[in-house]
């Protein structure tokens, strides 16, 4: 080889490393940044829980797809929380009105303006182990009943749940009384012309029919078989039922069905067989059921709300006189069984229910926490003016106005919302 050729040799070998040497930044600058594992992020590896994550170089049709998800997600998520299950929590926010703003509270849940001392009882608010209960929304709920009718079908408890809608609703709208039959709110109806809502109350203590205890009759009667025609002639006028009964069931009592005598209650001075009243109360809640499934509207069973006399005599002094929720007490005895008579006829009617929507509204276990909800001596005016008696009139059964009861109506505008999604 002569030297020429060695010299064009030396030159392709010299060619040839420098082009090798020039290729090995590209490859190693390729392998880095189109390396497909380099977009794992290392949080999704810590966290392996279902979530989204919206990225900014996603396209617009997966991140619909994303948002969408999302969504999902977020209605899973409410679907699986179990609002009866949590604690009262304090809060300092408080109610949305008082008994000054309101001006339909039945005087004797008033306990603010009948000269109630403390105010704590005003600060608590639900908190469920699994979510949180949105604080009520008062235009929301109106747009949500727009154009319906909601009734209260029941005894002093629903007409209790009732007024404290009223209340909640006024803050943005003031309703008409339009309808109104027997003291005590017993019959009402009223009008939100802003949103042509109607909202009305049927005093039904029994649900079904019945005679009521008075001065020429010492217990109360029941047909079993049959409705209280009272509120069962305005059914197919009312959208959304809200029914609500219990404590007039431990009355005195002699029940009918078909027209014959099934047994009675407490009925020592009459001629027929004791029975109790769980299985009757089960067959009144049976009877209500069938009769307003009967047509496409919405139902709603609200449970029974626990009374805190804790065995002391209405009358005596000191009887519901705590100042802040329980910890820890579990239903027990008469509300425990009262609730599970309800929530297992609401269970039956639901698997038959069809096209009617029905739910249950179980506030008894987050009720019993609340004994120091109730009006106590002051569902009288100011019932120590005078200094304090020995004996004094207690309502360890119902719920000041604002007060606990306000909840039942924050779960239930969440179960209308659930029903128009």
């Amino acid at each position: 080889m002569g030297l020429k050729e060695q010299q064009n040799c030396l030159n392709q070998r010299k060619i040839i490393v420098f082009l090798f040497l020039a290729f090995i930044p590209i490859a190693l600058f390729r392998l880095c940044f189109n390396n497909p594992f380099s977009s794992i992020d290392d949080t999704s590896l810590q966290d392996s829980s279902p979530h989204v994550v919206i990225t900014s170089f996603s396209s617009s049709s997966s991140s619909q797809e994303e948002d969408t998800q999302e969504s999902t997600d977020r209605v899973k998520d409410e679907s699986s929380c179990d609002y009866t299950q949590g604690k009262w929590d304090r809060d300092e926010i408080g109610p949305l009105y008082n008994g000054s703003t309101c001006g339909t509270i039945k005087d004797g849940q008033n306990c603010f303006r009948h000269g109630r001392p403390d105010s704590s009882y005003l600060y608590w608010k639900w908190k469920p182990n699994q979510c949180d209960i949105p604080r009520f929304d008062a235009n929301r709920f109106l747009d949500l009943m727009r154009d319906k009718h909601l009734a209260f079908i029941g005894d002093s408890m629903a007409r209790n749940q009732l007024e404290s809608l009223m209340c909640l609703l006024s803050t943005v709208s003031s309703p008409d009384l339009v309808y109104r039959n027997g003291d005590d709110n017993k019959f009402r109806r009223w009008r939100f012309e802003s949103h042509n809502v109607t909202v009305s109350v049927y005093w039904s203590p029994f649900l079904v029919a019945g005679l009521e205890k008075s001065g020429n009759l010492d217990h109360n009667v029941l047909h079993l078989d049959r409705v209280d025609e009272r509120w069962g002639k305005d059914l197919e006028r009312i959208d959304t039922v809200v029914v609500s009964v219990g404590h007039w069931f431990l009355h005195p009592a002699v029940y009918y069905e078909s027209g014959s005598v099934l047994g009675c209650h407490s009925c020592e001075a009459s001629n027929c067989t004791e029975v109790g009243f769980y299985d009757v109360f089960r067959k009144a809640i049976r009877t209500t059921l069938k009769a307003v499934a009967r047509s496409r509207r919405e139902v709603i069973l609200t449970t029974f709300s626990p009374s805190h006399f804790e065995g002391r005599p209405w009358d005596s002094l000191g009887a519901c006189n705590m100042t802040e929720p329980y910890e820890g007490k579990v239903l027990e005895g008469l509300d425990l069984d009262m609730r599970q008579i309800e929530m297992e006829e609401f269970t039956a009617a639901k698997a038959a229910a069809g096209e009617v929507r029905l739910e249950a509204l179980d506030v008894t276990a987050m009720s019993v926490l609340r004994p120091d909800g109730h009006p106590g001596p002051y569902m009288y005016p100011f019932p120590f003016k005078n200094g304090v008696p020995e004996r004094v009139h207690n309502d360890c059964l119902h719920w000041c106005l604002p007060g606990p009861v306000d909840t039942w109506n924050e779960i239930m505008i969440e179960m209308l919302r659930r029903w128009r999604v």
